[in-house]
């Protein structure tokens, strides 16, 4: 495959990375809005007791999701223009790693389930490397 051909490739395929990641990014509009009961409810359902209803507890799964929302938009606008975005999608990948070996780490001091644990943390810290690589392709297998 040639050159440009292979910068095309990594091109659409780190588009729809960018597209599906901020889509699911936004669905977790719903949990800035639910009530507490539907979260204590998907709390004890995932096996980790009855959710705590101390203010700081839904101000902090509020604001995530509230930030999941503004990354995922934030996501599908970089897919508008992968090559004009380098930059910040460089930073992204990189960003995205390191927060998935943090999320890896807090997971297990933090005691989440084992299926939390082995998926969420190494699968932003893949998101990351595959953000990165796939940027880094585009803009150099571009070049020739």
């Amino acid at each position: 495959m040639s050159n440009e051909g292979s910068a095309h490739m990594n091109e659409r395929i780190l588009i729809l990375i960018l597209r599906i990641t901020g889509g699911v990014s936004l669905l977790a509009t719903i949990f800035v809005f639910v009530p507490y009961s539907w979260m204590n409810t998907i709390h004890q359902m995932l096996g980790m007791g009855e959710l705590p209803s101390n203010p700081i507890v839904g101000y902090l799964a509020r604001s995530t999701s509230a930030l999941y929302v503004f990354l995922g938009g934030l996501l599908l606008v970089l897919a508008f223009d992968v090559r004009r975005y380098k930059i910040v999608l460089t930073y992204l990948g990189i960003a995205f790693s390191l927060f998935g070996l943090v999320l890896v780490f807090v997971d297990w001091i933090e005691g989440l389930p084992l299926f939390w644990k082995i998926w969420e943390g190494p699968f932003v810290f893949v998101l990351g490397i595959a953000i990165f690589y796939l940027n880094h392709r585009i803009n150099t297998d571009a070049v020739g």
